[in-house]
């Protein structure tokens, strides 16, 4: 029998190599405190690592519950080999690691009532979530609930049976309610802006509009703590499951990958009590808005810039993208423009920390594609990007970077690459996008103010003369010398 054809399991944790790490606890005695929505590789590769060490540590009632609002892959990889997972860490070499944590999964589209109970289960303390922006079904650039989201108008007129995460969380804390139980913490984990208040916006609006009385029990009693979350977490692929069977000698159907680096700052504001999430390395603080504002304007901007301006210019992978020496100086730019629209509490090195996601973002080991980070960049320009514009323009600063990472997204999005090969856009707007491409054509003057009055995206903003005119013109450098050479000439400027 070849290496790696028995599937990973409880019967054969024992007979893993001595150098992976496995599960430091007797799971038959774990029960579940947590569930979470949105069963993600990054969520496996980073919270449900972090609730591994709690139960280490001898958190025995704080096992995760997960569940896939749709598809069912992550289940049925995971379901056969007992919910057990790998995570690869990958630097100069790989350290593997058997996670535990993840107790049980469901799919959410084919038994809602039964989520709804699970989340109800007195037992569960904290409902967490990785649904990415689009998952909340709201505007990105009010941070308001999308009313006309098709999933919010079904859930509304289906409150029994949701499909939308602010469905289910109020579904369950209704059922909480009437049966007298306390609420749950709801732990946003994903890159909104002021993600903790903006989720609570989210999910009380929903239930006002079911009653008013349940809105505002939750906006009395349940506790959404803010945070930010930083680690990078590429797609698995499959010589990335075959790497990881010829190191346990066991297949693995779905481990993750990641980085060494890992980061959780949390608001410590809890409902119904939580692990020590601080022995496991979690930072806890009564205030998560610089961290998180640094990280989404450092990191996610940046990120964002090499992804749109990186696959255009044909680079597959963000490490790819900072082997050019023009795309590393991209990076360090957006930072820099952006370092100065945060201020940080005393003792925060902002300058090791933009060195520190260069050499992140050049690890070789990590596959992060240009094509992954550019997904739903509808919902993510507003935190990522628009804010510092905006902070830059109060600061009469200039914006240009900024303006090419966004002409970079503008180009994208046409759906149509600089070779004139269609690309695969991933974005609910992306029909929307793709008739004001069509419309306006290749010409960046017709273009940009089309896609700056979206209002979805850009509210206001897009109407602000100096931001029309830089945007503008980064777009027309874009379609007159392609984006690597456009950024090489702003780099080099």
């Amino acid at each position: 029998m070849r290496p790696g054809s028995i599937r990973l399991g409880r019967a054969n944790l024992d007979g893993l190599p001595p150098a992976i790490r496995r599960p430091a606890y007797e799971r038959s005695r774990i029960t579940p405190g947590i569930v979470h929505l949105g069963l993600g590789a990054f969520h496996r590769a980073h919270q449900a690592v972090v609730i591994d060490d709690c139960l280490a540590a001898g958190a025995a009632s704080w096992g995760i519950v997960g569940a896939s609002l749709r598809s069912p892959d992550t289940r049925d990889a995971l379901a056969p080999q007992d919910h057990l997972y790998t995570v690869a860490t990958r630097a100069e070499g790989t350290e593997h690691r058997v996670i535990g944590a993840l107790l049980d999964s469901v799919v959410a589209r084919e038994n809602p009532a039964a989520l709804v109970e699970r989340m109800a289960d007195p037992a569960i303390r904290i409902v967490s979530l990785t649904v990415t922006e689009k998952g909340y079904c709201h505007t990105p650039q009010t941070g308001d609930l999308d009313e006309r989201h098709p999933d919010i108008v079904h859930d509304l007129n289906n409150f029994g049976a949701p499909r939308s995460a602010p469905g289910f969380i109020v579904a369950a804390l209704a059922r909480r309610r009437a049966q007298g139980l306390s609420p749950f913490t709801v732990l946003s984990c994903d890159n909104l802006a002021a993600n903790g208040h903006t989720v609570q916006r989210i999910v009380t609006q929903f239930a006002a509009l079911r009653s008013k009385d349940l809105g505002k029990w939750i906006a009395d009693t349940v506790a959404f703590p803010s945070i930010m979350v930083d680690r990078i977490v590429p797609e698995t692929t499959d010589s990335d499951r075959d790497a990881v069977a010829n190191a346990l000698g066991l297949r693995d159907a779905w481990p993750v990958m990641t980085e060494p680096f890992t980061q959780w700052v949390v608001e410590d504001r809890f409902s119904a009590g939580r692990p020590d999430l601080a022995a496991a390395g979690v930072e806890l603080v009564s205030d998560v808005k610089p961290f998180e504002l640094m990280k989404l304007r450092l990191l996610n901007a940046s990120h964002s810039a090499l992804a749109y301006l990186g696959y255009l210019s044909g680079y597959e992978t963000i490490a790819d993208t900072m082997q050019d020496p023009h795309f590393a100086r991209l990076a360090a730019q957006v930072m820099e423009d952006a370092a100065v629209t945060l201020t940080m509490p005393d003792g925060t090195d902002l300058a090791a920390y933009r060195a520190s996601l260069l050499k992140r973002f050049a690890n070789p080991a990590l596959h992060h594609r240009t094509w992954q980070i550019a997904m739903d960049g509808s919902q993510k320009l507003p935190q990522r990007l628009l804010g510092a514009m905006q902070d830059r323009l109060r600061k009469d600063l200039p914006i240009a970077t900024h303006a090419l990472a966004v002409a970079g997204w503008m180009r994208y999005v046409t759906a149509t690459d600089e070779q004139g090969r269609a690309i695969d856009v991933r974005d609910p707007l992306a029909a929307e996008f793709a008739a004001l491409a069509r419309e306006a054509g290749p010409v960046a003057e017709r273009l940009a103010p089309a896609l700056l009055g979206v209002q979805k995206v850009f509210g206001p903003l897009g109407a602000e003369p100096r931001l029309r005119e830089a945007v503008t013109a980064a777009l027309g450098r874009l379609y007159k010398d392609g984006a690597r050479r456009a950024v090489e000439t702003l780099v080099s400027a």
